[in-house]
């Protein structure tokens, strides 16, 4: 007799700490915008919050339930709920329909551009999922259309503070790419952790067309896309912030050796709170992008300037 726990595990409420991407999008509204707070945008954070993990929980129900079956060739996921039980599709869809619902009748009442844009992250769990597109079968494609819901995140996470202005392009590809690299490394962990292509083909499509090669090639690409769509950034925005560029080049190179490691963390990213280091690094980095987005450090203009 299956349990409630089993159907709770779908919605992966552990991966909600994902939506931690839309926290930049809030800062940068807030330092370029001036927003004042007070109980009403407070209200709207929580809110806000709430329905992207609730739109996110309706993805991974709908991800889990398909994916059953391509599972049960991970060394890992295999026992999973989806994969050793059997669970009750009525009851599945009824818990997808529940929570993408219920996550945008939130949205709705924050306001019309967070509410498209959480529609948007719906669609894209779809697309991501669901024949006939289903785009986590194809090489590279897969990488790029989940990785695409960091800067939905960023723009939820903005749209909360300034609901008519849409956030600074530069800065969505970056995060897009960003994104890219986790996911890429991501993917190149798990073929390294599979190290059998034709298991590896069965457990993902895309596999079949990856070598550890080309996917090391692909982060080395998303990771130096993103640099320059934020340096891009920078300059135009924040020119302050060109000063922690470095401990970006070295927060990739970290976790791209990580990714490297047998059994890597980088497969299942809520389990990078036990590397106390990184994330003890990665704390710092937010204190010093935070710290910079308050100070003017005026000799950093003479990079903007014109010498010929």
């Amino acid at each position: 007799m299956n349990k409630l726990s089993d159907y709770i595990s779908l919605a992966r409420p552990d991966h909600w700490f994902k939506n931690v991407f839309m926290v930049p999008g809030m800062l940068f509204a807030l330092v370029y915008f001036e927003v004042q707070f007070d109980t009403e945008l407070i209200i709207k954070i929580v809110a806000g919050i709430v329905a992207t993990c609730l739109i996110a929980s309706a993805n991974y129900v709908i991800n889990e339930w398909i994916d059953a079956k391509f599972d049960k060739f991970h060394p890992i996921k295999k026992n999973r709920p989806s994969v050793t039980k059997v669970l009750n599709p009525k009851i599945i869809y009824i818990e997808y329909a529940i929570l993408a619902i219920l996550g945008l009748a939130i949205s709705w009442q924050i306001n019309i551009n967070f509410f498209y844009t959480e529609v948007l992250l719906l669609v894209m769990g779809v697309l991501y999922n669901v024949e006939p597109i289903r785009t986590k079968d194809k090489a590279y494609i897969d990488v790029l259309s989940e990785s695409f819901n960091n800067p939905i995140r960023f723009a939820l996470g903005w749209f909360i503070f300034t609901p008519e202005i849409f956030p600074p392009s530069s800065m969505l590809v970056a995060y897009w790419m960003g994104g890219a690299f986790l996911m890429g490394t991501k993917r190149f962990s798990e073929y390294r952790f599979i190290d059998d292509k034709e298991t590896a083909g069965l457990y993902r499509k895309s596999f079949k067309h990856y070598t550890e090669l080309s996917l090391l090639i692909s982060v080395f690409f998303y990771a130096m896309t993103s640099c320059f769509f934020l340096g891009i950034f920078l300059v135009k925005n924040k020119i302050e912030l060109l000063l922690s560029f470095p401990f970006f080049a070295l927060l990739f190179a970290w976790y791209l050796k990580i990714g490297y490691e047998s059994d890597s963390p980088a497969q299942r990213p809520e389990k990078l709170y036990k590397r106390k280091y990184f994330m003890t690094y990665v704390l710092i980095l937010s204190v010093i992008l935070v710290s910079l987005l308050y100070v003017k450090i005026e000799f950093l203009n003479i990079f903007l300037e014109r010498h010929f």
